[in-house]
C-alpha cells in the first residue's frame, strides 16, 4: 500500500502553493511592484498637494485651525498688487530663462557632439552647474553680485577701467530681475545641453551624408533634419525647462528673498513669505495652488505640441 502511495505524495508536492500561484498571478505581480512607489508618491507628493488645496480654502494660520472660507483667499489676491508682480515676474522670468537656456543649451549641445580631444572630460565639467547644489550656486552668486566685492564690478573698475563706480546689481528692481534671470540660465544649460545631446545623438549620420551629397548647406541640415528630428525630445525638455524655472525658489530666495523691494518674488517665494515667515497659512496655500493653471497651460502645451508632430510624421509616412 506505502508504495501506491508514493506518485500521489510526489505529485502533491509537486502543486505550488497559494502563495506561489498569487505571485504567478501577472496583476498582483504588477500591484505589488508599483506598491512602494505609489506609497511614496502618496505620502511625499499626493497627500501635501491635497492638503496645500484644502488650507486654500480656509483661513488656517499658524497655531490656529482655519475654517472653510471658499474663494475669499483668492478674491483677494486679485485685489492684492504684490501678488500681480510676483506672477508678472515669474512669466518673465520663466519666458527669458527658459529662451536663454534653450537657445545656449542647443548650441553647446551641437557643439558636444562634434569629435574633439577630452570630449568626455569636457561633459562631465559642463554637469557641474547643474550638480552643484542651488544655496552654493546661490551663494557665489550672491558675491558676484556683491555692491563692495563683486568680481565684476573689480574686472571693470579696476582693470579694465571701463567704470568709476562699483555696479549695485542686487539694489535696483529691474538690474535685479535680471541677475537672477543670468543666475538661473547659467544653472540650467548644463541639464537642456545634456539632454539634447543624447537626443542628436539618436540621429543617424547617414542623413547628413546624403544632404551634404545633395549640397546642402550646415543651416539647411540644421533646419531639415536636425531641428525636426529633435522636436519630440525639444517639447520634453521645454516642458521639464518651463516646469522647473516657473517653480524655483531656492536660487531666489537665498539671493535676494524677494528683494529689492519685493520686485523679485516669484509666486514660489511669495507663497513661503506669505504662508510660513507670515504664519498665514491659508493665503500662502491659495498662492501656491495659482501656480498650478500655469504648470498645466505649460505641460499641456507641449504635449499638444508633441502630439501634432507624431501625427503630421504619421501622415507623411503614410
Amino acid at each position: 500500500m506505502s508504495v501506491t502511495t508514493l506518485p500521489t505524495l510526489a505529485l502533491a508536492r509537486r502543486q505550488p502553493s497559494w502563495l506561489a500561484r498569487l505571485f504567478d498571478y501577472k496583476p498582483f505581480l504588477i500591484v505589488m511592484c508599483l506598491a512602494p512607489a505609489i506609497g511614496l508618491l502618496t505620502v511625499f507628493l499626493t497627500y501635501p498637494l491635497g492638503l496645500g488645496i484644502w488650507l486654500a480654502f480656509t483661513d488656517t494660520t499658524i497655531g490656529r485651525k482655519g475654517i472653510f472660507v471658499g474663494f475669499e483667499n483668492f478674491q483677494y489676491l486679485l485685489t492684492d498688487s504684490l501678488w500681480w508682480n510676483a506672477v508678472f515676474y515669474s512669466v518673465v522670468y520663466t519666458a527669458i530663462a527658459t529662451f536663454g537656456k534653450f537657445a545656449l543649451g542647443f548650441w553647446l549641445a551641437l557643439l558636444l557632439n562634434n569629435h574633439f580631444p577630452f570630449k568626455s572630460l569636457l561633459r562631465a565639467i559642463i554637469l557641474m552647474p547643474w550638480i552643484v547644489p542651488t544655496v552654493l550656486s546661490a551663494l557665489a552668486f550672491w558675491w558676484i553680485y556683491d555692491p563692495q566685492f563683486s568680481i565684476i564690478s573689480y574686472l571693470l573698475v579696476d582693470v579694465l577701467h571701463w567704470r568709476t563706480t562699483n555696479i549695485d546689481f542686487l539694489g535696483s528692481p529691474w538690474p535685479a530681475r535680471f541677475s537672477l534671470i543670468a543666475a538661473n540660465i547659467w544653472r540650467g544649460i548644463p541639464f537642456v545641453a545634456i539632454s539634447l545631446l543624447a537626443g542628436l545623438q539618436t540621429i543617424s549620420p547617414s542623413l547628413y551624408e546624403a544632404a551634404m551629397l545633395d549640397g546642402a548647406s550646415a543651416w539647411q541640415r540644421f533646419r531639415y533634419i536636425t531641428f525636426p528630428m529633435m522636436m519630440p525630445i525639444l517639447a520634453i525638455v521645454m516642458t521639464f525647462s518651463i516646469i522647473f524655472t516657473f517653480t524655483d525658489f531656492q536660487l531666489v530666495y537665498a539671493i535676494t528673498r524677494g528683494g529689492p523691494g519685493n520686485s523679485t518674488h516669484l509666486l514660489a517665494t511669495l507663497a513661503f513669505q506669505r504662508g510660513i515667515a507670515g504664519g498665514e497659512l491659508g493665503e500662502g496655500a491659495a498662492i501656491a495652488v495659482s501656480m498650478i493653471p500655469f504648470l498645466v497651460f505649460a505641460t499641456l502645451f507641449s504635449y499638444f505640441g508633441l502630439a501634432r508632430r507624431k501625427w503630421q510624421q504619421g501622415e507623411s509616412n503614410d
